[in-house]
């Protein structure tokens, strides 16, 4: 099974490249931990998709630490990656998380998981998608599911899928907005300024799912039909992932199973929240879950 890494944002609210600045005395970084829970968990390939310019930086500071335990490929998302016909409308920002998954198209196996690199998500979370892959079919999907009060912060908005959710099938993912306001959590659709209060309980995904390649075919086929949109739209518009996934849910081309996971998520959404999660990493060792050494 392979494990997908999402890695070529560049962070603008974090200051750079959040993804490889080092959360522990050892020079690991996040993704570090990500990769270390996910092996154990059962998957044995790892594919980081990145920009081709950081391709020589990311060898350097991480596939040479995890090609110690785990095969590591890499995927180049691309802001050119667009149909032939396309004139694309001046942009710099990538074109969103489907069309950074699609860059494996012809490297992923049959069942494989993705996740952010800048998303810590425990070793619990890994083993529900792993075992869940194990015997599933290719029309059954998993994703994990975080209490979006675990998941917010008082830094400001963050990005959240939420879930409207029937015996532990998801029916929606909505890809939304979410911030804190006083002692409320309110949420919006994106693009949408429809702001109102949701549960701290509520499910949410933190881009943590399991799939079969069936979910690669339909973003290849939709891939087409994104850039047909008027161009007033695309000059922000984003080929999400979980637009994806909810798009074959409401076809009925693929069930969403959704699985609490007891496993503590952490973010560094916003630079002030890495000395807390640097310390929750030092607390962890302490308490036995991780060796002094990953790697």
């Amino acid at each position: 099974m392979d494990l997908v890494v999402l890695a070529a944002g560049m962070g603008s609210r974090f200051g750079g490249l959040k993804q490889i600045e080092p959360i522990d005395d050892e020079g690991n970084f996040i993704l570090n931990y990500s990769i270390y829970d996910a092996v154990k968990a059962g998957f044995d390939r790892v594919i980081l998709i990145i920009k081709e310019e950081n391709l020589e930086l990311f060898k350097e500071r991480v596939g040479k630490r995890l090609e110690k335990v785990v095969p590591v490929l890499y995927a180049f998302q691309k802001i050119d990656d667009v149909p032939e016909w396309f004139k694309r409308p001046e942009r710099v920002k990538p074109w969103g998380t489907a069309h950074a998954l699609r860059a494996a198209r012809d490297l992923v196996s049959d069942r494989f998981a993705v996740i952010n690199a800048d998303d810590f998500y425990g070793y619990e979370s890994f083993k529900i998608i792993a075992d869940f892959l194990k015997t599933s079919k290719e029309n059954e999907f998993i994703s994990a599911g975080y209490y979006v009060k675990n998941t917010i912060t008082d830094k400001g908005m963050v990005k959240r899928g939420i879930f409207t959710l029937k015996d532990g099938k998801a029916v929606k993912l909505i890809e939304s907005q979410v911030e804190k306001r006083g002692n409320n959590i309110e949420a919006t659709p994106l693009g949408q300024d429809a702001w109102k209060k949701i549960s701290p309980d509520t499910l949410v995904s933190m881009t943590m799912f399991g799939f079969s390649r069936k979910l690669m075919e339909r973003i290849e086929k939709d891939f087409y039909k994104f850039f047909k949109k008027p161009s007033v739209e695309l000059e922000k518009g984003e080929f999400l992932l979980p637009d994806e996934v909810n798009n074959m849910m409401q076809d009925k081309e693929a069930t969403l199973y959704v699985q609490t996971t007891p496993a503590k998520w952490y973010g560094i959404t916003y630079k002030e929240e890495l000395e807390d999660f640097k310390q929750a990493i030092k607390d962890m060792k302490t308490e036995g879950k991780y060796p002094a050494k990953l790697y």
